[in-house]
């Protein structure tokens, strides 16, 4: 028997605040793309992609960045009624900050995928650079940076 149906909708009545990265990458391994975007739709939608960014500072790792400095925006294509949000994280000074939205900074390289793979991507269970060959993810810019992003985190794995 699947688990994908109860972890789809186990995602969609997500506490995004309250799980651990180690749940949260289980539930996404246990879901196929199209259960995660029709569970990730919404106020679900919102709230997980302000708590991912949220957290993206705090499993940041400065020891792997060094003294990289760069502008990193997020494309995530949701469904039609969602749209696209975007989001930048920031690098400097061995610190991540992250912001909803597009600032008038010029980014070091812009990431737009759908929310499946970003869900994928940032729960440890995508690889960016298969991602990229297999068109999943579209890079603009330094795609050497875009390739070594996972290594800046803490991602867990599922």
């Amino acid at each position: 028997m699947s688990e994908s149906p109860t972890a789809a909708a186990e995602l969609a009545g997500l506490d995004f605040a309250a799980v651990s990265p180690q749940e949260f990458a289980r539930l996404v391994k246990a879901s196929s793309a199209k259960e995660l975007a029709a569970a990730f739709e919404g106020e679900t939608r919102q709230r997980g992609l302000r708590e991912i960014f949220a957290r993206m500072e705090r499993l940041f790792r400065p020891d792997a960045a060094g003294s990289l400095k760069a502008l990193i925006r997020w494309k995530i294509e949701g469904s039609a009624a969602d749209g696209t949000a975007v989001f930048e994280t920031a690098i400097a000074d061995g610190a991540c900050t992250a912001a909803e939205g597009a600032s008038a900074a010029e980014p070091r390289v812009t990431l737009a995928l759908s929310d499946a793979e970003f869900l994928k991507l940032v729960s440890g269970n995508g690889n960016p650079v298969t991602m990229f060959v297999m068109r999943k993810i579209k890079i603009g810019g330094d795609v050497g940076l875009a390739a070594g992003l996972t290594r800046l985190f803490d991602i867990p794995k599922a």
